[in-house]
């Protein structure tokens, strides 16, 4: 429990039956008044105001309660509202010209669907409907297939769905210890809601993809123009528009980066919806195994479900199924029961994989985002402890001994790594001095604590008179 929360028995019943200087009981409450201005005086104020000040917080209460961060705040009006299905805004022309650039080589052919699909959609599904029929090589040419897998034998491309969750910290410091990585699928609204949650992600080395804006049914989208290419851009821009080390110098990492990357929320993607995705150089990833652990209703699904579905999956991994390519198992980071079980079942997924990394290790796309200064490590570099890499790459991704490129070892973390201001990747990976911090943030009842304990002798003194 945090020091600067406190249970609330303590200010219901300070003393109890506790009396040792036998004083009148009319003092209690004065007692009790000095007691709780001492613990208080103790208690740290929460750093809300950088990546690892929000890392710090454990009480998950004041981890989801909401914030002011101005880098982002100030920038609210240029987006779409958070949770509403994106749209290009009035005045925002730099959206509508890039939609107005890859608009041709859109298809237009492609219907509006439902949910569950319709009896009359031909069974050989022309639009490649993932929802339908799992479809992950497109129809329509030109366009790249789905990553439902990963090529790597024995090796499970380990990912979350739907964060930042605001109450991760557990579950982030629970991947900490395990020197593990992953692909975290971000929606954009929630970056908008927690973007120093956001932060620590690519912070702590882990890999983050577009996950849209306000998470829809992507073929809902069909018939509004600019809608699709919003909802995948806009995240993006939400993303960027974190601040840059320079202007944080206490983190390691602002977010500061454009992810090639998406997952469509519920896997509903046709060949329209890849074709945007791919204009935007998006690659799409979704799985052919589910947890469904985002999808608990307590009625045809259940916890026991989910523990069956991990289970299942861990079987068939310890059959050998994965022995000569890998897998892809959707999860989800939405709340402290996927989150919960994904720690539970860490152990045994590691018993029954040889290799657990993020989705673009195992793809060895070492290039993660359109900046060219932010790396991940192949997968030869990852399994041999390289988890984390800083500095540019060059073209040929199975070099590593770039002059440009660092490694850091599967020791590191956010909390204890450092870097000169000037690294090229644009990150400040300088961790916060302790002892200047602590100095930063006294205040009046730092000094309090000092002040009451001087006088609790005197005080002491007066009431055994």
């Amino acid at each position: 429990m945090p020091r600067s929360v406190l249970p609330s028995h303590f200010f219901l019943f300070p003393f109890g039956s506790m009396r040792p200087f036998n004083c009148p009981r009319t003092y209690i409450p004065f007692l009790s008044v000095l007691l709780r201005l001492l613990l208080l005086a103790d208690a740290t104020p929460q750093d809300r105001t950088t990546e690892q000040g929000e890392a710090g917080i454990t009480d998950q209460d004041l981890e989801c309660a909401s914030y002011s961060y101005p880098p982002v705040d100030d920038q609210l009006n240029n987006f779409p509202q958070i949770w509403k299905p994106a749209s290009i805004l009035s005045g925002d022309s730099e959206a509508l010209d890039t939609w107005n650039s890859i608009s041709a080589s859109i298809p237009t052919n492609i219907e509006k669907k439902t949910q569950p699909p319709p009896s009359d959609y031909p069974s050989s599904d022309p639009d490649c409907w993932w929802t339908y029929d799992q479809c992950l090589t497109p129809k329509l040419s030109g366009l790249p297939p789905d990553i439902a897998a990963v090529p790597e034998p024995s090796t499970l491309g380990y990912g979350f769905d739907d964060g930042p969750n605001c109450s991760h910290n557990a579950f982030y410091d629970y991947l900490l210890s395990q020197n593990q990585k992953a692909t975290f699928y971000f929606i954009g609204s929630n970056v908008a809601d927690f973007p120093l949650e956001a932060q620590r992600a690519l912070a702590e080395g882990h890999e983050i993809c577009v996950h849209t804006w306000s998470h829809p049914y992507m073929r809902m989208l069909l018939r509004k123009c600019g809608m699709l290419y919003v909802s995948l851009g806009k995240i993006s821009r939400a993303i960027e528009s974190l601040p840059r080390s320079e202007q944080m110098k206490m983190i390691k990492l602002a977010v500061g980066v454009t992810p090639t990357c998406w997952r469509p929320p519920y896997g509903d993607i046709d060949d329209r919806i890849r074709a945007i995705a791919n204009a935007l150089n998006l690659t799409s990833i979704l799985w052919q195994y589910d947890s469904a652990d985002g999808d608990i209703n307590g009625n045809t699904i259940t916890p026991a479900t989910v523990d069956g579905n991990y289970n299942n999956f861990i079987q068939t991994a310890a059959k050998g199924t994965f022995n000569s390519s890998g897998a892809i198992l959707l999860t989800h980071e939405i709340d402290n029961f996927t989150m919960s079980e994904a720690v539970k079942f860490y152990p045994q997924l590691k018993g029954v994989f040889q290799h657990i990394v993020p989705v673009g290790v195992a793809l060895n796309k070492s290039q993660p985002y359109v900046e060219t200064n932010y790396s991940l490590p192949t997968f030869e570099e990852y399994i041999s402890g390289t988890l984390t890499v800083t500095g540019s790459r060059t073209s040929n991704t199975s070099s590593t001994s770039s002059a440009s490129q660092s490694s850091t070892s599967s020791s590191s973390s956010s909390s204890s790594s450092s870097s000169s201001d000037s690294n090229s990747n644009g990150q400040s990976a300088a961790s916060t001095n302790a002892a200047t911090s602590r100095l930063t943030n006294l205040d009046w009842k730092h000094f309090l604590l000092p002040s009451v304990a001087l006088t609790f002798p005197y005080l002491f003194g007066l009431l055994n008179q």
